[in-house]
């Protein structure tokens, strides 16, 4: 009830001589003596609730469009992606820096594993001794073997009574890199152990037996030894990359050239493929078309909510910032690296700023910078520390940080703190209103006696005067 409704209300009560309603006078008291704190509670109410709605649709616009940036981004198609000509040889992807240009490879050997196995035993289940196993790991070239210094030995305890199937689950649970398991073959059950890729990755195994539970020893294996046991060497892969002969312990290779990695998958010995990276401009145009659209909606939205007139957020700090933020976005250094004469800004992508805060694309720039340094745009759409993704994800920060007070989630906190403070404040409002209304009551309940015998009084003395004057008559 506002102030001007509870004065009126009193006055009715009142009503002209014919008796009091002392308990709706009570109410409409208690009303009038809280209805301006009332009313005042509940304007800041509405304004609070209007603020939180417009602050929270302009940080999720923010959100909505740093993410969907950072989804593009991440699919990588503004940035110069590597393609082969012969997908059978090899699989190319994007690697750190930025790619540009063409490169031949032709390979010759793939990296490969070490394969080994052991004598035939009887079964899975059968024991083969107790003591210790020691893998050593190097480079075997014939009947030689050259231990790495780089990889230590590994020791692997059998317990008495291991089975062929217990040892091979010591083996891989040892840490070493080396697989191994049991394998059924025509002549009986084998123990089949693999290494890792690599010719320095190659193993050789020692026994030492437990004296009196021997059996052990029929595992080791040097390649002075049993040659038949050793089923594939360990090698590294071979090939010719722009010209020149390299190798490599594994079959990915990455950053073999800026922005180049490549997993190979087989020879192609005498028949070379060519690598080059594609074009990416029409892809950087589009989503440079959807990035000022996106900015545009965040720009009207924020118009709208900062007008001096009508405007929910118009003093809001949060809403102020991401004016400023945007207003310079254009001009911002997003490159810091980059070399001179390489587009550094997203104003060298085309994007332009006007006047009342909105965006346009400046295509005749866009195509300037793509054509003249295709390698420097692509640059700016990288997933490290700097480019477009980078200062898009800086911005979401600043916008939606509760850290900072002059941030917009800084004031979605403090709004959301001050609606609970007059949630509070109109409980305490009601509970006082109501306080005050039951000792009205009870105050206008004694006066409410004294009037109704004082007119019965009145009354009484009414009848006796109209009796007396009848008997003078």
């Amino acid at each position: 009830m506002t102030a001007s409704s509870a004065t009126s209300s009193i006055v009715s009560t009142l009503g002209a001589g014919s008796g009091i309603d002392m308990a709706a006078l009570a109410t409409g008291l208690a009303q009038a003596q809280f209805a301006g704190r009332v009313d005042r509670n509940s304007a800041q109410a509405d304004a609070v609730d209007r603020q939180i709605s417009a602050a929270s649709a302009l940080k999720n616009l923010v959100t909505q469009m740093v993410s969907g940036i950072s989804d593009r981004i991440r699919t990588g198609d503004m940035a110069r992606q590597p393609i082969i000509a012969n997908t059978s040889v090899a699989a190319v992807s994007r690697g750190a820096g930025a790619g540009s240009g063409s490169y031949s490879l032709e390979v010759t050997a793939l990296a490969r594993a070490q394969t080994l196995t052991s004598p035939a035993f009887t079964a899975v289940n059968t024991p083969v001794g107790s003591g210790t196993l020691t893998l050593r790991f190097g480079a075997i070239n014939g009947g030689t073997f050259s231990e790495s210094t780089g990889k230590p030995p590994v020791s692997i305890a059998i317990p008495a009574g291991a089975t062929l199937a217990d040892t091979a689950a010591a083996i891989t649970a040892s840490g070493a890199g080396v697989s191994a398991y049991v394998a059924n073959g025509a002549d009986g059950a084998h123990l089949m152990l693999k290494g890792q890729d690599g010719a320095a990755s190659g193993f050789i195994i020692e026994a030492s037996e437990t004296p009196g539970d021997p059996g052990l020893s029929a595992l080791a294996w040097n390649p002075g030894g049993d040659p038949a046991r050793l089923l594939a060497g360990a090698g590294d892969a071979a090939f010719t990359f722009d010209g020149l002969a390299m190798t490599a312990p594994s079959n990915t290779i990455t950053d073999i050239a800026p922005g180049l990695s490549l997993s190979l998958n087989s020879v192609n010995p005498g028949a070379p493929t060519t690598i080059r990276f594609n074009d990416p401009s029409n892809s950087v145009t589009s989503f440079m078309t959807d990035l000022t659209a996106a900015l545009n909606e965040v720009a009207a939205e924020l118009n709208k909510d900062i007008a001096p007139q009508g405007g929910d957020l118009n003093r809001d700090d949060g809403a102020r910032l991401l004016r400023r933020t945007l207003s310079a976005l254009a001009g911002t250094t997003v490159m810091p690296n980059a070399a001179p004469g390489e587009p550094a800004t997203l104003a060298d992508l085309g994007l332009a700023t006007n006047r009342d805060g909105t965006f346009r694309l400046d295509t005749a720039r866009l195509t300037a910078t793509l054509k003249s340094s295709p390698t420097g745009a692509s640059a700016m759409f990288t997933t490290g520390l700097f480019g477009v993704l980078a200062t898009f994800d800086k911005l979401g920060r600043a916008a939606t940080t509760t850290a900072s007070t002059g941030s917009l989630g800084g004031s979605l906190a403090r709004y959301t703190a001050l609606k609970s403070k007059l949630g509070t404040e109109k409980t305490t409002l009601a509970d006082a209103q109501e306080k005050l209304r039951s000792q009205l009551v009870t105050r206008f309940a004694g006066v409410d006696s004294r009037v109704g015998t004082s007119r019965s009084t009145l009354s009484f003395l009414q009848n006796q005067i109209a009796a007396w004057n009848a008997q003078k008559g």
